[in-house]
This record gives structure tokens, sequence and C-alpha cells, in this order.
């Protein structure tokens, strides 16, 4: 899913009916730490949660975090939407949702945050994009937050994702298309699923909600 130019070829590509939105995400019990990152996201649809894997995904699960808790992607507006694949998110130009660069934009470059898992600093790029972090195998299933990139390593950075079936194909350790998108959280529950479902089902054109989708915004809490 191209976070530059949103022009990914598959994005039509249908997928078969999949089975009942998974139980929720569990670390290992060695890695699992005490703290659990929930995401409420408040739009102008209704309001629905995510869960961040900060255990097993450190690095991109913090980007988001610290893009949230400073405002970034309050006032954004979801610019792609396809049935039966996915809605996408985070951009920064898409505040204006008629504008053509919705779809290009993400964080100010050479900009840093705190990676949650370890406390060391990561630095993103003059481009604002953020290391790959092509480490743990999880698919991107139904309800799934994955990182939009541009294709090119290391090019994801504010744009993510959310899967309403299982586009396994994206997977960064699946060869069978060249698509590498880390999945960093998954939706809580069935309710959210559904509305992420709705928003995906939306009249559109060129992908395109016309009706924009506002997300008013994020809050990240503590469990």
């Amino acid at each position: 899913v191209s976070a530059a130019s949103d022009a990914f070829r598959l994005s039509s590509r249908a997928a078969p009916p999949d089975p009942p939105l998974s139980p929720p995400h569990q670390s290992p019990a060695t890695q699992k730490s005490t703290m659990v990152y929930i995401a409420q996201c408040q739009t102008t649809l209704g309001t629905f949660e995510l869960e961040l894997f900060v255990d097993e995904m450190p690095i991109t699960a913090s980007n988001f975090i610290d893009l949230a808790n400073n405002g970034f992607y309050d006032g954004l507006t979801f610019h792609r939407v396809i049935p039966n694949f996915m809605a996408q998110f985070g951009c920064p130009y898409s505040k204006d949702p008629t504008s053509r660069r919705a779809g290009t934009g993400g964080p100010d470059g050479n900009t840093s945050y705190t990676n949650l898992g370890d406390g060391s600093t990561v630095n993103r790029d003059r481009g604002g994009n953020i290391p790959d972090e092509l480490t743990a195998e999880i698919s991107n299933e139904p309800g799934t937050v994955s990182m939009a990139n541009t294709g090119q390593p290391n090019s994801g950075g504010s744009q993510f994702f959310i899967n309403v079936v299982h586009n396994s194909f994206l997977d960064w350790f699946d060869d069978s298309t060249p698509s590498k998108h880390p999945v960093f959280g998954k939706v809580r529950s069935e309710a959210d699923l559904k509305l992420i479902q709705d928003i995906v089902s939306v009249p559109s054109r060129s992908d395109r909600p016309i009706t924009p989708v506002v997300m008013e915004k994020i809050t990240i809490v503590e469990e």
C-alpha cells in the first residue's frame, strides 16, 4: 500500500470471506510487558479502538504513539478506502480532503521519538521516515493495522492502513509479491472491525470518500 503515490496495483484484489476476528493479540509470556497501549480513535462515523503491539513492534508502534500524542492525526481524513481490502489514513495533506497531495505526506523530517520497548531514541530521516521493522511475523489479517510505505526500504512515516480481509500477500514475510507491510496493531473487538468495514464501504470516487471521514482525535491510553 503505497504511502507516496497511492498507486498500489493490487488494491482491487478480492479476497474470500474471512473467519470471525481472532482473539485479542497476546505476546509470548516471556516478552509481554505489564503495559498495554490502546488507541481510542474518534471519527465522524464513530469510535474504534486499536491495541498497539509495543512488545513485538516497538519501533513502529512507538512512532504511531508519539504522533498520536502530539496531535498529528487529529483532523486528518481517510484518504483511501477500498471495500474488501483496507482503509488508509495518516497523511497530513488529507486534512484538506480535496488535496491532490493526500497520500503523499508524512511526519516532519529529522525528528525523533522514544522507543517504548527499550527507552532508546529513534530518529526519523530527513523525509520523516522510520526504520523498517521486519521482525515479528504477524499476518495482515482482518482488523490488523499495518504500516504503509512507498515500496522502498525505510519509507514508512505516519501513514497506515487497517485490513478488512486477510491480505496475506502484503506480509513482509510473504514472497508472492514485493510488498512488505509490517503489522503493528489490531482492532480490539468485532464492533471495531464492523466500523472499519463501514468506513471502507462509504461512497467514494477514485478510492477517496465523497463525504470525508474525519479522524477527530486519537487518544492513547495505557492499561
